[in-house]
């Protein structure tokens, strides 16, 4: 059994479909069937169901990508590490957030692109914390910035970040003169543009809003808590938004903000790194790192700042 073998078997389930497949691995598609019709052989076992195109995987062939995956992620790591001894840390890190922490990953990275100056960074901002773990979890991604969920995420180890709490971003006119904090009901009287209903952070703050008995519908919905930010620089909106974006934001013109009370609402947000097999060089320099940091202090220094301009 060869490598190449499993990476084209991978290809192809991922793909579901044999030319994409051998595009992707830069093969031809007469080359990629022969891999693995040998690999079957040497298996003993059918893997892909055929007819005059893919149609799926065979139950060996489920078992068998899961490994496949493993098994690739382990290799790639093994010269990694090697490379690591002989030059130093290199390669790419696979970096993922839940959009809402996406601006996060810029004070997480500074110290380690830092310390590894011949690593590149790709970062993945728009998915959801579900889609980030299973990404993890089949080794296409190296780690993820997200919300700590309480039942938490098998095989996974965590390196807790800092603790969200969100903040009401408004026009100086919507709000009471010389407030540092504003309760949930009366913000609920505000012309309110919010995240949309599908996006974690959204959800905590309707439970908010439904601890008072209140149901918001607000009148401008958007995946992007940047564009929330554009929403309250109209003068027309006020927006709910996590405390960690304001030090990326100038608090310019008439725009204020204050912390929301009873409840104060916070989530744990940290970094998460698989923990099956003994993992990327990447991976664990990013954790190290990670330990070293305080981001739960300069965003609270951040807050209190702002919140005092009033």
């Amino acid at each position: 059994m060869l490598f190449r073998q499993l990476e084209y078997f991978v290809a192809v389930a991922q793909e579901r479909h044999f030319a994409r497949a051998a595009e992707k691995c830069y093969v031809s598609q007469p080359a990629l069937s022969a891999a693995i019709a040998k690999l079957e052989r040497e298996l003993n076992v059918t893997l892909i169901n055929r007819g005059h195109s893919f149609e799926g995987l065979t139950p060996e062939g489920e078992r068998l990508v899961v490994w496949a995956k493993r098994i690739l992620a382990e290799h790639d790591a093994f010269k990694a590490e090697v490379d690591a001894v002989r030059s130093g840390v290199t390669g790419t890190l696979r970096l993922g957030t839940v959009p809402t922490a996406s601006t996060t990953a810029s004070l997480v990275l500074s110290a380690f692109c830092s310390a590894h100056p011949l690593v590149k960074v790709q970062i993945r901002s728009r998915l959801a914390a579900t889609e980030l773990y299973r990404r993890m979890a089949d080794f296409e991604l190296d780690a993820v910035i997200v919300h700590v969920a309480p039942d938490g995420a098998d095989e996974v180890d965590l390196v807790p970040l800092y603790d969200e709490h969100y903040v009401l971003l408004a026009p100086a006119d919507m709000l009471p003169a010389g407030a540092s904090s504003l309760a949930w009901p009366d913000a609920a009287q505000l012309p309110l543009a919010l995240l949309t209903p599908g996006m974690r952070d959204r959800q905590m703050i309707d439970r908010a809003f439904a601890d008072h008995s209140i149901a918001v519908t607000p009148q401008v919905e958007t995946d992007s808590v940047a564009s929330l930010f554009a929403q309250a620089a109209t003068g027309d909106w006020a927006c709910i938004v996590p405390h960690t974006w304001l030090w990326t934001n100038p608090m310019g013109g008439d725009l204020r903000a204050v912390e929301l009370s009873d409840p104060k609402l916070t989530a744990q947000v940290a970094l998460a790194t698989n923990s099956a097999g003994p993992g990327s060089p990447v991976a664990r320099a990013l954790t190290a790192s990670a330990k070293g940091l305080a981001l739960h202090e300069f965003f609270d220094d951040q807050l209190a700042e702002i919140t005092r301009r009033r």
